[in-house]
């Protein structure tokens, strides 16, 4: 004889009291839990963001609209928006602004680019295959001081392994490259140092949104006969658009704000000049030697606002050129 299953009992609710009878604690708590507490777990961070993230920000603001010298107590006021106007003439935020972008241009672009291989590469069948991830994500977990000390030693001038490397194949054997004297080699040691370090880090972050790509439609596109390079530009990039916006955005923020690198690049560090004639000195780097050394707080914060700026407009650039291009491969 056929069994009846019984119907499912209906979800209880907890029982609103009536307005004619009081709450027991345990209706209070039950309130107390519903309403107030998803604010008090959130509160945490926005009470951060405003002392170390929003404050800042505003009272830079303010500095930068006053004259603010350590070394000239008596020169203060408002300033309005002459530490901004000087930006426009002084040739020294020029050359660091200079310097900055061709940093970034030599690192963001190969950095990316090669990432994009290596987690092609990664994302095949391979022996060790835990081993070889692993090994990519290394660069990014050393101290980025400990990796600039060390490349130091690799670009120099007379001892290093990069002249060294390069006299094997016949270039800079009578002249070995000087790379501290002029802005392109100078530049080239940087974005090294760099790209060691971040390449490996986006790989990572590419791998994992390769990972969701169905492996069906590589199967079927080898069967139309697109190779290995024509279904990474074609199939693999558009599919994973969302992840190379964001490292474009990262890599943006990060290629524009350099510091540490240039910074320890320098032989004499603490002068902040990045080079003799400020061959590669950065933006960041400059912002320090105007507050810092210079002991000009309101001009360093409008340097600091223009910099804000500049990558605020680079990042929506970057994405927007970013997007259409894996967007018209698909």
């Amino acid at each position: 004889m056929p069994t009846t299953r019984a119907a499912p009992e209906p979800a209880t609710r907890r029982p609103r009291p009536s307005p004619g009878r009081s709450m027991t604690w345990r209706d209070r708590l039950h309130r107390f839990d519903m309403r107030y507490v998803p604010y008090l777990m959130i509160a945490p961070f926005f009470l951060l963001f405003f002392v170390f993230g929003l404050f800042p920000m505003v009272f830079n603001g303010v500095v930068a609209l006053r004259h603010w010298r350590l070394d000239d107590p008596e020169l203060t006021g408002w300033a309005g928006f002459a530490n901004f106007s000087r930006l426009f003439t002084d040739g020294d935020f020029g050359n660091a602004l200079y310097n900055t972008f061709g940093i970034f241009l030599l690192s963001t672009v190969p950095q990316l680019l090669l990432a994009l291989i290596i987690a092609s590469l990664l994302n095949r069948r391979l022996r060790a295959q835990t081993w070889w991830r692993v090994g990519a994500l290394l660069p990014y977990i050393t101290p980025i001081t400990a990796s600039t000390l060390v490349f130091n030693v690799f670009f120099s001038r007379d001892l290093g392994m990069a002249n060294w490397a390069l006299g094997l194949i016949g270039i800079g054997t009578e002249n070995p490259i000087d790379w501290r004297a002029d802005k392109l080699h100078s530049w080239i040691a940087i974005a090294t140092m760099v790209n060691w370090k971040w390449i490996g880090y986006n790989a990572l972050l590419y791998l994992a949104a390769m990972q969701s790509i169905p492996r069906d439609v590589y199967e079927a596109s080898a069967l139309d006969g697109a190779g290995p390079w024509r279904q990474l530009w074609r199939i693999t990039v558009p599919m994973i658009r969302p992840v190379v916006i964001f490292t474009v955005v990262l890599s943006t923020i990060g290629g524009l704000q350099l510091f540490t690198e240039p910074m320890l690049f320098d032989l004499n560090a603490q002068a902040a000049t990045g080079g003799a004639g400020g061959e590669w000195q950065t933006v960041a780097q400059l912002i320090y030697k105007v507050g810092w050394k210079d002991l000009n707080l309101g001009y360093a914060a409008a340097m600091s606002w223009a910099l804000f700026l500049i990558i605020l407009v680079v990042a929506a650039l970057n994405t927007l050129l970013t997007n259409r291009i894996s967007g018209g491969r698909k």
